[in-house]
């Protein structure tokens, strides 16, 4: 039943072969280890930079593969999350905070971070969430005050990916309390600033492998060669950047709902009820066809939608509805998948049961399905 797919050529496809047997040779036998001690190894990270799985996008010159092509990512977010790979984040760094030191670095910023961040030496974060500040970025309260050649920083930023791993974290802050939106600046604070602080590695309901923490900033003394982008200016980057960021999780959603779909129906065939398989009893035919469809649909659209971003015609509002419907879609599924196993499905040895706990921020991080709703409405004009 598989669909034939018009939006990669063969060199993406090479990659995809690349990172299975990536996936396969480094993550596969590590990743339960991982789970349990709630943190990828940095070898991992430098592993994928050997393998030219970081920075595809950088010029070579820096380390990078050199081709500013979103399909690139794609291919890897897809074979990660249809191998279960949650721990790690290389998606998070490639695709999400790559394009903000891609398209707002300086050019001594790109020569200081870009190798690094290629060869998984420099592992990075983003830091936007805050206590009392999640979907709403206006809200938030970490200042930066301007003391001429560098900025001092205080606040707190929780569940941050890649907070215990990273080394360069993008740390969104008021640099003019006054100025509402325009008084919001993005500063990168780099490992070992003094009063630059972690917490504790958060436990989390799922993504065991992939640490999340909260951050401290005391009186962090950020150069101002630091600043990321223009001075003020940091909600309109983070706008700009958001639209690949919610699609980014959309690709992974629709390639979950698939993986998901495949060990339903696996488990369907082979476990028998009364003599026969569970697949082959009206209820259950009727759930997975309603399944295999919908997964259907968020497919074509997924790649309708990675097809408008290559050519520059995503905006918010679809970007929205694509990781509002296939996120919500993945919960449902997973749900359904995990009532075909019965009492297996509860068990954590079935991958269906990781696939359970791991799918359920998908409708929350990156903007939640409230939120994406808003910006759907705003946009129809009522």
């Amino acid at each position: 039943m598989s669909m034939p797919r018009d939006l990669f050529t063969d060199d993406h496809e090479a990659l995809r072969e690349s990172v299975r047997s990536f996936l396969a040779r480094e993550i596969a036998p590590h990743h339960e280890a991982w789970e349990q001690d709630g943190i990828v190894s940095r070898e991992a990270w430098r592993a994928a930079g050997r393998q030219g799985l970081l920075g595809y996008f950088v010029d070579e010159a820096h380390g990078g593969g050199g081709v500013d092509d979103y399909r690139y990512g794609v291919v890897i977010a897809e074979e990660l999350s249809r191998g279960g790979f949650s721990g790690p984040a290389f998606p998070l760094h490639n695709d999400i905070i790559g394009p903000y030191l891609h398209r707002l670095a300086t050019q001594e910023q790109r020569d200081r971070w870009l190798p690094g961040f290629c060869s998984g030496e420099i592992i990075t974060a983003i830091a936007m969430t805050e206590p009392g500040a999640g979907s709403d970025l206006q809200g938030i309260r970490t200042t930066a005050v301007d003391k001429g050649d560098h900025y001092v920083l205080n606040g707190q930023k929780t569940f941050i990916s890649n907070g215990i791993l990273a080394d360069l974290v993008i740390v969104v802050a008021r640099t003019d309390p006054e100025a509402g939106a325009r008084g919001i600046s993005l500063l990168v604070t780099e490992r070992g600033m003094v009063g630059f602080e972690r917490g504790r590695n958060l436990e989390k309901v799922g993504l065991k492998a992939q640490d999340t923490a909260e951050l401290f900033f005391d009186n962090v003394q950020v150069p101002k060669v630091n600043l990321l982008g223009d001075v003020g200016n940091g909600f309109v980057h983070l706008m700009e950047n958001l639209v690949q960021e919610r699609l980014g999780i959309a690709v992974a959603a629709a390639a979950a709902c698939e993986r998901i779909l495949e060990l339903a129906l696996s488990y369907s065939r082979e476990r028998q009820a009364f003599g026969r398989s569970i697949g082959s009893f009206q209820h259950n035919r009727f759930m997975l066809a309603e399944m295999a469809t919908e997964t259907r649909i968020a497919r074509v659209f997924v790649d309708r939608c990675v097809r408008a971003h290559l050519d520059g015609h995503l905006d918010a509002a679809e970007a929205s509805m694509a990781k509002y419907w296939t996120t919500e879609l993945q919960k449902r599924i997973v749900d359904q998948a995990v009532q075909l196993h019965g009492g297996y499905g509860y068990m954590l040895e079935y991958p269906i049961a990781k696939a359970y706990v791991d799918s359920r921020v998908q409708t929350i991080y990156g903007g939640t399905t409230e939120v994406m709703k808003e910006i759907i409405g705003r946009s129809l004009d009522v």
